[in-house]
């Protein structure tokens, strides 16, 4: 389904990013289910496709401008950023579940040309095994700065989950890291005080198999608890604003966040 959307968003006419490989991976099924879930909440298009455009940014900004050389996709799923961004020097590790792992590549190994080997491909049982011990194993260097994208994960998990991973991060790696993830809504996860359009949405995402869990309107106190010490965060109304240029609340975008965390403030004058 995500990868129906980037396919989707890759064609729009004010282009944000580009994934030539969305369409293949995504196939008749991906779009499908995409189909289906547009009938109860039409921005989600817009909304996934800002989502991949934003933390596209924050890979060349970490890149030129704190000078990360590794960047962790965590609960990779279908990611292509290795593959859609590679820079010179700058090393990927993709971090999943063994068998979705093995999903992804048993997939994009059908591709012609796809670049199979751009990423490291580390496996991660997380329910039994450390992802910082599972990533140093493969290469990961602990002592220099590493930028975390955990997108599209933090909704799914349980609270504990979430700020056992993010303790983890911020004690594990080095403090110039930088971690982004997007979250939502307490009332949205809980299903409180929602139209029916968002419980239809809700109830859809949680028939797929994976049901929303967590959801805060205030990410802060979850990061400083986990050893962070700068934190930003903005919703998809202003990521909106700043990719496209506009503003519209019935898309309902203010439920939906982005945080960036850094154990220590980065350097460079980051906003």
């Amino acid at each position: 389904m995500v990868c129906a959307y980037r396919a989707r968003a890759s064609k729009w006419p004010q282009q944000l990013f580009e994934d030539p490989w969305a369409e293949a991976i995504a196939g008749p099924e991906g779009h499908a289910i995409a189909a289906r879930l547009d009938a109860v909440f039409p921005p989600m298009e817009l909304w996934l496709g800002l989502r991949v455009a934003y933390l596209d940014r924050m890979i060349a900004r970490s890149v030129d401008a704190l000078g990360v050389r590794q960047v962790v996709i965590l609960g990779a799923g279908y990611d292509t950023r290795a593959a859609r961004l590679p820079r010179a020097g700058v090393r990927f590790f993709e971090v999943d579940h063994p068998a979705t792992q093995a999903q992804k590549r048993e997939r994009v190994g059908r591709l012609p040309g796809y670049p199979v080997d751009a990423a490291t491909y580390v496996a991660c049982n997380f329910e039994r095994e450390d992802p910082i011990e599972c990533l140093v194993a493969n290469g990961l260097a602990a002592s220099e700065p590493t930028l975390v994208i955990w997108e599209g994960v933090v909704p799914y998990l349980t609270e504990g989950a979430v700020r056992a991973t993010a303790a983890r991060l911020a004690a594990g790696l080095d403090p110039r890291s930088l971690v982004a993830f997007d979250f939502v809504g307490k009332k949205f996860a809980a299903g409180q005080d929602l139209s029916d359009k968002d419980r239809e949405t809700r109830a859809y995402v949680g028939d797929l198999g994976e049901p929303i869990r967590y959801g805060t309107d205030d990410i802060l106190p979850l990061l400083y608890d986990s050893g962070f010490r700068w934190v930003r965060s903005l919703d998809f109304n202003e990521l909106a604003l700043e990719l496209l240029g506009d503003y519209r609340r019935d898309r309902q975008f203010r439920f939906q966040h982005i945080a960036l965390a850094a154990a220590r403030t980065p350097s460079a004058g980051w906003p």
